[in-house]
């Protein structure tokens, strides 16, 4: 009977922990906010998702963007519909938070969102994100919308497509990457050379050969590397 008391205390103490957490969300004190939604990640408790979900929507938009992002943590399924409505919050850093809830959900049914706000997103991080969360799943509309996120006025947004569809491996996305290799950034090129190299068609060797004369070092390291994998090593520079 005690031992039974015992584990029923140590589960409300545990509750409690959970509501105090969540609760500290608000806090005025925005570092205060960040350790708790940190903390609630870190606990890994059972109750931390459903005592966090209703913080999204806080009327505060730091406060949902912490509450976003300690669910993120917990991979907390049942906000999946939620961070789908909060792709349209008025706070671009609510809607990065939601994509990235999403990216680590992997629910292929939020595909063709996430493809939306990589191609119209107005902010900049948000886009990059929804371009990372693509690579949830090897989709047809995934592949088109980081093939058109090439083309994005940003930089960052251009090397996250070159990123993820180097992970998702589409032949389709081989010229397009080579197209890559010429972007006026060189963190582009670098993430473009690095998805030719797991791609291996044999039509990006001339190019890759091409940016071991780069100025940049981590470039010519990485196209080398990349030739290598296709079958064709080259020294680095």
């Amino acid at each position: 009977m005690r031992a039974e008391a015992a584990r029923t205390l140590a589960s409300w103490e545990a509750d409690a922990v959970v509501r105090a957490l969540a609760a500290a969300l608000a806090d005025a004190d925005r570092e205060v906010a960040e350790a708790a939604a940190l903390a609630l990640a870190e606990l890994k408790d059972s109750g931390s998702g459903a005592a966090v979900l209703p913080w999204v929507a806080h009327e505060d938009p730091f406060v949902r963007a912490s509450a976003w992002r300690a669910l993120r943590e917990l991979r907390y399924a049942p906000g999946f519909d939620a961070a789908m409505a909060a792709l349209a919050d008025a706070a671009a850093p609510v809607r990065r938070e939601a994509v990235t809830v999403l990216g680590w959900l992997r629910r292929s049914e939020a595909l063709p969102a996430l493809a939306q706000v990589a191609a119209s997103d107005a902010d900049t991080e948000v886009r990059r994100a929804a371009a990372g969360a693509l690579g949830l799943a090897a989709d047809a509309s995934a592949r088109d919308a980081l093939l058109a996120a090439l083309g994005d006025s940003a930089w960052q947004v251009r090397e996250e497509a070159a990123q993820t569809l180097g992970k998702l491996k589409f032949a389709e996305a081989v010229r397009p990457l080579i197209g890559a290799l010429e972007d006026a950034y060189w963190q582009v090129r670098l993430q473009a050379a690095r998805a030719l190299g797991k791609l291996g068609d044999r039509q990006a060797l001339a190019p890759l050969t091409m940016q071991l004369a780069h100025a940049i070092s981590n470039l010519r390291k990485e196209a080398a590397l990349s030739l290598a994998q296709i079958g064709q090593p080259h020294g680095v520079a």
